[in-house]
């Protein structure tokens, strides 16, 4: 199964269309057992094509928790200029739960970064899903807290805060 996942990670990034629409598609088909792919998927989520995007948004969506080791290489994915690459990264690394602790200063940065409201919320969603071991982004959370402007961001870091750290403790 491995040798099929590394061929199908091959070809998601691969340059015919067509090819990277039926990888994405198998991956998703494979739900949790593809698993390995997903710092790939998360690569392909900008995919230009529409089907291969499709597929792919299916195969993140069904893929659960990636592999811990995978978390390093999500960090760096979050500073990704397409919104949809470091929204997936910030999914994937929140999936993690506390495996994900060491990226903690890449999820705060990227809850700070104006690159978009959609990943700011999945970066302060993932925060919260880390749990206590996330306290070093509190102050960033704090501040989107206070994000009168963007309630869903406001609510959801607010979230991530009572469970990071909560009141009273």
């Amino acid at each position: 199964m491995a040798d099929d996942i590394a061929k199908l990670i091959e070809q998601l990034g691969g340059k015919d269309a067509a090819g990277r629409a039926a990888a994405a598609e198998s991956l998703a088909r494979l739900e949790t057992a593809g698993s390995q792919a997903a710092v790939a998927l998360a690569r392909a989520a900008a995919d230009d094509d529409e089907s291969a995007r499709d597929w792919v948004m299916a195969a993140l969506e069904g893929v659960g928790p990636p592999p811990a080791d995978s978390a390093a290489e999500l960090a760096e994915l979050l500073g990704d200029l397409r919104p949809d690459v470091a929204y997936w990264a910030a999914t994937l690394l929140g999936r993690l739960k506390a495996d994900a602790a060491g990226t903690v200063p890449a999820l705060a940065a990227a809850l700070k970064a104006t690159a978009g409201t959609t990943v700011q919320e999945r970066a302060a969603w993932a925060l919260g899903q880390i749990g206590p071991a996330a306290n070093g982004a509190k102050a960033a959370l704090e501040q989107a807290a206070a994000a009168k402007d963007q309630p869903r961001l406001a609510r959801l870091a607010a979230e991530a805060l009572k469970i990071i750290a909560p009141p009273g403790k």
